[in-house]
């Protein structure tokens, strides 16, 4: 449905089964579901909940939502925004090979100091390490 492919594309009908994936704890449903959210796909803009659902993929090892949730809170978008989390997510992303994370990451160092690097990286350290059971929020 979200693609239109064999039926008719249908953005909300799309977001119906997404969520039905994503309730069972599919990571790509959920990344999915929050792109539904985050563009007001198929749903009403909801970005909260867009970060929801990306918090829930991001957290089985899912490399997008992690993007999206560092630029999230590198924004403030839907979420306080919070250049360590942003930086912990990004660099999450790039330790799980997305250069488009490294590279979110490199640019929010930028306006960060030594001290709020150290605690991104530390951050990110415990985050993995616990796989994705301590991760600051």
């Amino acid at each position: 449905y979200d693609d239109g492919q064999g039926v008719t594309q249908d953005y909300k009908e799309a977001a119906k089964w997404y969520l039905k994936a994503a309730k069972q704890g599919y990571a790509k449903a959920q990344f999915n579901l929050g792109v539904k959210y985050d563009d007001g796909q198929g749903v009403t803009q909801d970005y909260k909940e867009a970060a929801k659902w990306y918090l829930k993929a991001a957290k089985q090892g899912y490399a997008k939502a992690q993007i999206n949730l560092g630029f999230m809170f590198g924004k403030g978008t839907g979420v306080l925004q919070d250049s360590v989390v942003a930086h912990m997510w990004s660099n999450i992303a790039g330790a799980n090979g997305s250069k488009l994370g490294a590279k979110n990451r490199a640019k929010i160092e930028k306006k960060m100091t030594p001290a709020q690097i150290a605690e991104a990286q530390k951050l990110a350290k415990e985050c993995m390490k616990s796989k994705y059971k301590k991760c600051g929020q």
